[in-house]
């Protein structure tokens, strides 16, 4: 993976790899810092525990997102069979568990192939889908009651890439190719209702954005990212 350097940040188009533990505007704010206060936007956010293609628009390629943000994506997603938390991740609380999983390969591989199609799944409240312009993520940390939405994802292809075991939970390894507003989260749940187990997101890395692959994209410094961190924890406890 190519590191970012000052002449690349020239292009109107820049693909960075997301590192693991930032938001997307923490990787804006790291290249401002470095680079100026250039205008910088991006075409779809990925949150703080994933990683891989963040397409950002710099400069006058700002004005292209909006054509940018409705292309189809690639995840590659490991899938906990065996805990249900509150978030449908590992981040939450943990709402049921289950370690005693007797599956067969074939069994999971058909679960993961019905998945394609139409779902109509619901969204977590700890997702990035906005209600009257604030995410709901928002609402779910201040503790407010809120009821999850129901959408229609549309799942082009589920493949199954493995299947793998670590301190006696199973995972399942699954490539999605899904359209814009599709939640994976709300697909490794439905996989463990299919499956007769609750399931939750162990790690999800997005792999391409329309055309633009984890392959051709730059990654940040991780001196930047450490030194962000840092600063980023100083500030939160008023050290400088």
């Amino acid at each position: 993976m190519n590191i970012i350097q000052e002449n690349q940040i020239l292009p109107e188009i820049l693909v960075m790899d997301k590192p693991f533990g930032i938001s997307s505007f923490d990787v804006i704010r790291i290249i401002q810092k470095h680079f100026g206060k250039i205008k910088i936007g991006h075409a779809g956010t990925l949150d703080p525990r994933a990683t891989g293609v963040l397409v950002l628009g710099i400069g006058k390629g700002t004005k292209k997102l909006a054509d940018l943000v409705g292309l189809d994506k690639v995840y590659i997603a490991d899938i906990l069979l065996g805990k249900k938390t509150t978030t449908g991740d590992l981040e939450g609380e943990i709402l049921e568990e289950q370690k005693d999983i007797s599956y067969s390969k074939k069994e999971i591989e058909e679960k993961v192939l019905s998945l394609e199609g139409i779902q109509t799944l619901p969204v977590s409240v700890f997702s990035a889908l906005k209600k009257d312009g604030k995410p709901l993520y928002q609402y779910a940390r201040e503790g407010k009651d809120i009821e999850s939405p129901v959408r229609e994802m549309k799942v082009y292809q589920a493949n199954l890439l493995d299947i793998f075991e670590q301190e006696g939970f199973v995972y399942v390894r699954v490539r999605f190719f899904v359209s814009k507003g599709t939640y994976i989260r709300s697909l490794a749940e439905e996989l463990g209702v299919r499956l007769g187990f609750p399931a939750t997101l162990a790690s999800l890395r997005r792999m391409k954005v329309g055309e633009f692959a984890i392959e051709n994209a730059y990654s940040l410094p991780r001196i930047w990212i450490q030194d962000f961190k840092e600063r980023k924890k100083a500030l939160k406890n008023k050290d400088i």
